[in-house]
This record gives structure tokens, sequence and C-alpha cells, in this order.
């Protein structure tokens, strides 16, 4: 299979994989005359595997990254994540732990995506399933803001979602959609078995079609004014109740 390259920014992200990986590394440039001892800690790991370095104005950094936040590094590399290319079924069949999988339906916001995929790792979710279209992939803002979980969680693309819904419902994975104005709660919910926890985009939620493939729906109390919570908090917060009553269970294994 052929990798595609893409562009890795940032401190933590671009450490990662040169602890994981360097030999994915195609080119590095690092911001002239900045002297930032994180920075120069990781220049030196660069020294040691004898990469050469491209030395740049600040300036060159911020178009390669549309002005993103680069902590003055930029590197190529080949992606990792084979699992973009991977099909859901595969993944599946390849699987030996009780699924723990997250579903983002349509989530646009490459903060939002990033931010869900470092929860995921956190939470030792299998894999997260996103559609292909209408929503955001794997950008370099995207692996910035995952702070390297880009490279640890499966991110699989799916060309229609509600099918991919009914393929896991076909394993035996119990599909539980959040939404609003339903009665049952996350705190009231039964995550000890094979789940796949989906969750909407920005401001829309579920689509109808998603909701409709889902075998439960769940809600996230609300006490406050605020009517609805930002897509990447909500799954914090499903994620680790999740992982609550898994690790009470022993289903964290």
């Amino acid at each position: 299979m052929s990798h595609s390259k893409h562009y890795v920014f940032g401190l933590h992200s671009v450490r990662q994989i040169f602890t994981n990986d360097v030999s994915r590394v195609v080119e590095i440039w690092a911001q002239q005359n900045r002297q930032d001892e994180k920075l120069l800690s990781l220049l030196n790991i660069v020294q040691q595997q004898a990469l050469p370095v491209q030395y740049v104005p600040k300036k060159t950094l911020d178009k390669l990254t549309d002005d993103g936040h680069h902590q003055g590094i930029v590197i190529r590399c080949h992606s990792k994540n084979q699992h973009i290319q991977l099909d859901l079924e595969d993944f599946l069949a390849q699987l030996t732990t009780t699924p723990f999988l997250l579903v983002l339906d349509g989530v646009q916001d490459p903060h939002n995506l990033g931010a869900c995929l470092r929860t995921a790792d956190a939470a030792g979710v299998n894999a997260v399933i996103i559609p292909k279209h209408r929503a955001c992939g794997l950008t370099p803002t995207v692996e910035k803001v995952a702070s390297g979980a880009a490279d640890n969680v499966p991110l699989i693309q799916v060309t229609n979602l509600a099918n991919a819904l009914q393929q896991l419902q076909a394993q035996n994975i119990w599909v539980l959609g959040a939404a609003e104005d339903v009665e049952q709660t996350i705190f009231t919910t039964d995550f000890n078995r094979p789940i796949a926890l989906v969750l909407g985009a920005e401001g829309k939620g579920l689509r109808h079609l998603t909701k409709n493939n889902c075998d439960e729906l769940v809600r996230l109390p609300m006490y406050g004014k605020v009517e609805s919570l930002n897509v990447s908090v909500a799954t914090g917060v499903c994620l680790y109740e999740a992982l609550r009553q898994r690790t009470v269970n022993n289903l964290t294994e």
C-alpha cells in the first residue's frame, strides 16, 4: 500500500513521530535563530539520527502550516494511519478486545476532531470512525491538536455511515447515539458490552438517518442555562463514563 505524505507540526506531535518511528520522516524545517530549549532538545534527536534540517524564517513555517501554532518545527512524513484505507470489516475481524469504538457524524472543525482523537486515545478507544464526505479528515491541524494520538488511534473513514453502523450491529456491537430530548442519560446506560458511541456535528447533533440506525439514544444531563456542549467536550464526558464502568468490570484489557 502506498502512503501519502503530510505535514506535522508542533513540538509534541513531532516528538511523538521521532520517538515512535523516525523512518517516516521525509523533510524537516526548523525556525532559524529560535533559542527554545524544547526545540533545541528536539533538534538534538534529529542530529543523532543524522537527518538533514532546513533552517528557515518563521514566515516560511507559517506558510507551510497555514499560520498554525508550529512552535518552530514542521516535518513532512509518510502517513502511518493506514486505517484510513482499512476496511471496517477487516478491522473488526482483527480486534481481540471487547469493542470500544467512537463514531463521529460529520464533525467539520479540525480542532474538535483532534481533541476527540486525543481523548479517544486516553480513554482506550479501539478506533474512531468518521464519514469520508462532509466531515473533517486527518489534516495537519488535527494532528497538532491530537498531540500524537492520530498515530495511536486508528481513524477509519467510511463511505456510508449508516451502512457502517449496521456493520457494527451485525458484529453484535451496541450502537449508542448521543442526543438531546431523550430520557436515558449516560449515567443510566450500560457501557459494559461491545459498544460504539456516536456523536454528532457541531451545533447540529446526529443526522436523522444516523439516529435511526442507533440501538439506543442517550443524553448528557444539562442543569445550567447552556443548551449543549462542544462536541469534543461531550465526547470526553461520554467516553470517560464508559471507561469508568468498563474499568470496574475489567473490560478495559
